[in-house]
């Protein structure tokens, strides 16, 4: 007599537990071939559906939706950075707002060094090339990887951003991307929901099965210097000593805070073709301010005590490089 309740039961849970899996699955990604990662993202919470409840793998990805995937999906954040007010997304993006839905993953992205164009509107289309490259700016903050040096030719080339261009080619090599059987690109095409959502899946996969190379960038004590060229303009240099003469200090961006000029600075690699003296090397780098500002270094390559730059007075300063803190 009790075989029944326990058969409805399991009926019930059998019932629930199909009602779950529908629940989770996209009604538009059938068939895609891109519909096992779509479903995967879905389930980690990476990415959602719009207000129909549909993915619209084959719609165009706007800026705002790009940039907030990336970040979740790589899980970014800014934990290591200590603020001496709460950033903003006007702060860098005047055609952004402050409180939107995507405020905070573009703040992140903008302090993980994912070179978002500094016009971009949220619902500008992303294209192929700019995604390759926000996505693979957000794989490399997760360590040192090795890459094959392998240039693959593109019959587009000349269509592509040469500010991209190393990063389509490593996702290229990864096998993130690809041509098509022409070997064309298509930088300039809006990628799709659907390619973007498979891109980011390879990554996060490469990321979580591929271990950081054993041999980081050297240990850097950077010094600065400040220089009155007028009343109205400030050089500013900063040094360091590099192992070898092969490695480069690049000033990668300005931003501004306030009434700070927060400089990101990174060590350049050596060129794997050459071969260098094994001789400590000073190598210094400058760049022009306005003399009212006070100028700020940002350095994620080298992250102390959770602290990531530090402030310049007139001549000489050395030390922190985390944001000042009161």
């Amino acid at each position: 007599m009790r075989k029944k309740p326990l058969i409805v039961i399991a009926l019930t849970m059998l019932l629930v537990f199909s009602l779950s899996q529908s629940v989770w699955a996209f009604s538009d990604t059938k068939n895609n071939p891109n519909e096992s990662k779509i479903e995967a993202l879905q389930k980690k919470g990476i990415i959602g559906g719009e207000k129909d409840g549909k993915f619209n793998p084959n719609g165009k990805l706007t800026y705002a939706a790009g940039i907030s995937m990336i970040v979740k999906g790589l899980e970014l954040n800014i934990d290591n950075i200590r603020f001496i007010k709460a950033p903003k997304v006007t702060d860098h993006f005047k055609n952004l707002k402050d409180d939107a839905w995507y405020s905070d993953a573009v703040i992140i992205a903008q302090y993980n060094g994912l070179d978002i164009p500094v016009d971009v509107k949220a619902d500008d289309e992303m294209t192929r090339e700019q995604f390759a490259h926000h996505l693979f700016k957000a794989i490399m903050t997760k360590g040192d990887f090795a890459f094959i040096e392998l240039y693959q030719v593109l019959n587009d080339e000349k269509s592509v951003n040469a500010d991209y261009m190393d990063s389509i080619q490593k996702l290229l090599n990864l096998k993130i991307a690809s041509l098509d059987a022409k070997q064309n690109f298509h930088p300039k095409t809006a990628i799709t929901r659907g390619e973007a959502a498979a891109w980011l899946y390879d990554g996060i996969q490469f990321v979580q099965n591929t271990p950081p190379v054993t041999d980081p960038k050297p240990h850097v004590d950077y010094k600065l210097t400040t220089e009155k060229v007028n009343a109205d303009i400030a050089k500013v240099t900063i040094s360091a000593q590099l192992p070898h003469p092969g490695y480069g200090l690049k000033i990668v961006s300005i931003s501004f805070d306030g009434d700070q000029a927060v400089i990101h600075v990174e060590v350049t690699d050596p060129d794997p073709d050459k071969m260098y003296p094994q001789v400590v090397t000073e190598a210094k780098v400058s760049t022009y301010i306005d003399a009212k500002l006070k100028p700020v270094l940002f350095t994620p390559d080298q992250p102390v005590d959770g602290s990531t730059g530090f402030p310049i007075d007139e001549g000489a300063a050395s030390g922190s490089t985390g944001f000042p803190i009161s």
